[in-house]
Parts: structure tokens; sequence; C-alpha cells
């Protein structure tokens, strides 16, 4: 497919708050508490960033076909239906087990609780990397570094 860009300012991107405040999330791609996003994926994604008061929990549907993971920018808390603790940077693998996936700031916690909140079908292709070059095979990462040397890349119309 061509390469392309879709700038959308921190004022466009859907918000929501849940009913008792303690719950906001940011709704980059994918649909959360009533928003859609407003960018177009080439694979089905969601891509949510979660800000979590004491005492708040999110719930959020996620086909259980998706890989979903949930990365702790800042605070700690609850994840998934075995309740696993994580925090400030760290990543939270959740179980294909279900259709819908749990994290919760407990109500005696000190911060806000912000996570990033991601997920999507798995795409089950081969990856190849090479500096900052990601392809399926070697022989692509080759070519790929051909093109750049050749200027060959390409370039995104504005």
């Amino acid at each position: 497919m061509n390469p392309r860009y879709q700038e959308i300012p921190n004022s466009q991107i859907p918000k929501a708050t849940s009913a008792d405040g303690l719950v906001k999330v940011s709704v980059i791609a994918g649909e959360a508490m009533g928003e859609k996003a407003v960018i177009e994926t080439r694979t089905p994604i969601i891509y949510l960033h979660y800000r979590i008061e004491p005492g708040g929990a999110a719930s959020q549907q996620v086909p259980g076909v998706y890989n979903a993971f949930a990365y702790v920018v800042e605070g700690e808390g609850l994840f998934g239906a075995e309740v696993e603790r994580a925090g400030d940077g760290q990543m939270v693998l959740f179980a294909q087990d279900g259709d819908e996936v749990r994290i919760e700031n407990p109500s005696d916690a000190k911060a806000t609780l912000v996570v990033l909140l991601i997920a999507g079908v798995p795409l089950n292709e081969p990856v190849a990397r090479y500096g900052p070059f990601v392809m399926n095979t070697d022989g692509e990462i080759r070519q790929a570094i051909e093109d750049y040397r050749l200027g060959r890349m390409g370039a995104i119309s504005a």
C-alpha cells in the first residue's frame, strides 16, 4: 500500500469520561466508552489512553481473537481476571480467554493510573529487522536498505 500519514491534533481525538468521573479515556484507535476513533487503520486495532483515578475501573471490550496488552505509564494498578498488579514501566499481556479486559486503580492508591491499552488481530507473519527497517524476510531488509541508499524510499505528499 502507498504510505500515508494521518495527523489528528489532540483536540480532535475523541475522549470520554465515566459516569463516576474516575475514568477518562482518549480513543486513538478503536472504540471505548461510547466514543469511536477518527483515524483509519489497515487492520482492526484498539489503542486507548486511560487515566484512572483511585477507586476507578475500566472494562474494555476486546475480541477474544485479539492480542492485547497494557503498558503502565504512571502509577500502579490491577489487571485482568487474575487481578495482576503492575506499575510504572511494566507491561501486562492479557490472555485470549474472553471478550473483555479490566483495569483497576485500587481505592487505596495514592496516584492516578495512566495506562495505554493496545490490542489487535494477530498478523502471524514473520518479522525481520535491521536498524529502523522492519520487513518479513532478510531479503526484503536487504532490498529496503538498497532502496534507501539509492533514494528510492518515496515521498509523502503534503
